[in-house]
């Protein structure tokens, strides 16, 4: 790879290297950073930060997008970040990860199951800033060109400010052509119900698919993600790596549990 004065972005989803919302995100950030991509070969939703401890991964390159080299990898989201730093990136460390545009809504609990989001918290790992870009629109042919100027906006601050270490961004669009703002947001509280369908297969045995639907439980609630983007805004949320309870903490130090 050819160095530049120009920073290096990585950058990865869970729809696979094929997919529009990572075409989108490559077209909007190209000119602002050298670009190389390295994402799943195909669709790995909902794999968080699974990363591949018992196969054997495969790098094969793809047909650029513009300018920016394109990689697939057999494995998971993770693996893709993991093996570009040390197949793709050994010689120059990225200044940026980028995940996305991944093709559908994660905000809230969300954060947990992502695999858009398992890219962005890998990268946060490795102290290097990171930023998952989501599109409410889970229809791949959806136009996501409104996202542009945003995605734009935040990836040139973090490049000029850099992120604190140990903190990554989630960031969502509204499911919509024209968006109100940005709202910078804490995470909502909510979950997934009704989660599995069982079945009867004609062999005589039982099988389940993993299904559900997501109950806000703080509706209306405004300074969520949620309330953001059911409002027509771009919401944003510092997500951060530690998950230490520092509050119960000092309380449970109060149990004298010696």
């Amino acid at each position: 790879m050819i160095h530049t004065e120009k920073a290096l972005i990585l950058i990865s989803n869970d729809d696979g290297y094929h997919s529009p919302g990572i075409h989108a995100l490559v077209d909007m950030v190209s000119d602002l950073a050298e670009v190389i991509v390295c994402a799943p070969e195909s669709a790995r939703s909902g794999f968080s930060c699974a990363f591949s401890s018992t196969e054997y991964l495969r790098l094969k390159r793809r047909r650029d997008i513009g300018t920016a080299q394109v990689w697939s990898c057999s494995g998971t989201p993770v693996d893709c970040v993991k093996l570009a730093m040390d197949q793709l990136c050994k010689d120059r460390r990225p200044d940026l990860i980028l995940s996305g545009i991944n093709h559908g809504d994660n905000s809230t609990v969300n954060t947990h199951y992502s695999g858009t989001m398992g890219v962005a918290i890998e990268g946060c790992l490795k102290y290097i800033p990171s930023i998952a870009f989501s599109s409410c629109y889970y229809n791949e042919d959806a136009n996501l060109e409104a996202a542009r100027p945003f995605v734009r906006s935040v990836v040139q601050k973090v490049l000029e400010k850099g992120l604190p270490k140990g903190i990554c961004l989630n960031v969502n669009f509204p499911a919509r052509q024209e968006f109100l703002g940005i709202k910078v947001c804490r995470m909502t509280y909510g979950r997934w119900v009704h989660e599995i369908v069982k079945e009867r297969h004609p062999r005589n045995y039982d099988y389940f698919w993993v299904v559900g639907q997501y109950q806000n439980d703080e509706p209306g609630v405004e300074g969520t993600d949620q309330w953001a983007l059911q409002n027509g805004f771009v919401s944003i949320t510092p997500t951060t790596i530690d998950v230490t309870a520092y509050e119960f903490m000092r309380e449970m130090e109060s149990w004298n549990l010696s």
